[in-house]
């Protein structure tokens, strides 16, 4: 699923149509009615982690100060930048998100079948937030849909469907694929925990890290590391040279501060990267060899019973044992 850089450059493309009006729908949802959200206005936008929040109201009024609208609107034929494609996450729950907290269903305007509150959007008058939570290819386009690259497993070169499509008065549209939504009283931001906030807490971060289960697992818990995926995972624990299975209890204060610091620093290039046009850089996600040439290992690892996610180390740069932390001689 995208990860923390590639949705705050989803809430940059949606930015610029805060204070439109929706005048417009379509996609392919059943549960989430797209009409439901014909003539209500945008009025803000946030972004939490792996999360959107699009904040709508049936009248025109100014949009709220967290909405961050940008100077210029896009430009026809703009669109979400690519990334690299994540690997499917492999194991039993593999067609489940591993930070889910949109229920299974959608929104249904007749709210059968779906639970009280969930089926019918908030009453006039209250703030009407949809939570966007991303799948696996979750993507936002900005003025064109996405279309097909190659053809599917039965040769048919069919374009993606999106499941939502809002056209704006302004004259753009937005169209979401592979996201499940959901309405919210209000938008959940925690931003001590967001790795990409200014005010992510490096304090609570390094705490979880010295639980005493493998740094892997911690990672890619969205309490303490919100917007943290499996690309951040495998390319911070290279750089802080830790072993992906090295329970976080054993090691030094100093190399979970350096882990803490490579997660930070990594992630906010990427997201600098994707504004300046640049490619994402990395050194072992999806290769075969690591930049001093060693081999590297690859196996899908997760908590039992939870995800299992894909996981590249280098045995010689990434030793089971730190350096600096040897296990202790047997003496006879």
């Amino acid at each position: 699923m995208p990860e923390g850089p590639s949705v705050r450059k989803f809430h940059h493309l949606i930015s610029p149509f805060v204070g439109q009006q929706v005048v417009k729908t379509g996609g392919s949802s059943k549960k989430l009615y797209p009409a439901t959200l014909q003539s209500l206005w945008l009025q803000d936008t946030q972004v939490h982690g792996k999360k959107l929040f699009l904040r709508f109201d049936p009248d025109e009024e100014s949009g709220s100060p967290g909405s961050n609208p940008l100077p210029e609107p896009p430009q026809k034929g703009a669109r979400k930048e690519e990334t690299v494609a994540p690997e499917p996450a492999l194991g039993p729950s593999r067609l489940k998100t591993s930070d889910e907290s949109c229920p299974s269903v959608e929104l249904d305007p007749s709210g059968s079948d779906v639970p009280e509150g969930l089926g019918k959007i908030p009453a006039t008058g209250a703030p009407q937030w949809l939570q966007v939570s991303f799948g696996l290819f979750g993507s936002v386009w900005v003025n064109e849909f996405s279309r097909a690259t190659k053809a599917n497993k039965r040769g048919d070169w069919r374009d993606p469907v999106p499941r939502l499509v809002l056209h704006f008065g302004g004259g753009g549209f937005l169209a979401f694929y592979n996201c499940q939504m959901c309405w919210s009283p209000s938008p959940v931001i925690k931003p001590t925990c967001d790795i990409l906030s200014e005010k992510f807490h490096r304090g609570q971060a390094l705490e979880a890290l010295g639980q005493a289960q493998p740094v892997c697992y911690t990672l890619l818990n969205q309490r303490y590391f919100s917007g943290l995926g499996n690309i951040i995972k495998n390319e911070a624990l290279y750089r802080a040279r830790i072993h992906p299975l090295s329970l976080g209890s054993l090691l030094s204060a100093s190399r979970r501060e350096a882990l803490v610091d490579h997660v930070v620093e990594f992630s906010t290039g990427w997201l600098q990267g994707k504004f300046q046009g640049k490619p994402q850089h990395t050194q072992i996600y999806r290769k075969e060899q690591c930049p001093a040439g060693h081999q590297l290992l690859k196996e899908p690892l997760g908590p039992p019973g939870g995800f299992q996610r894909l996981t590249w180390w280098c045995p010689q740069c990434q030793p089971q044992v730190p350096p600096e932390e040897p296990q202790q001689l047997q003496h006879p």
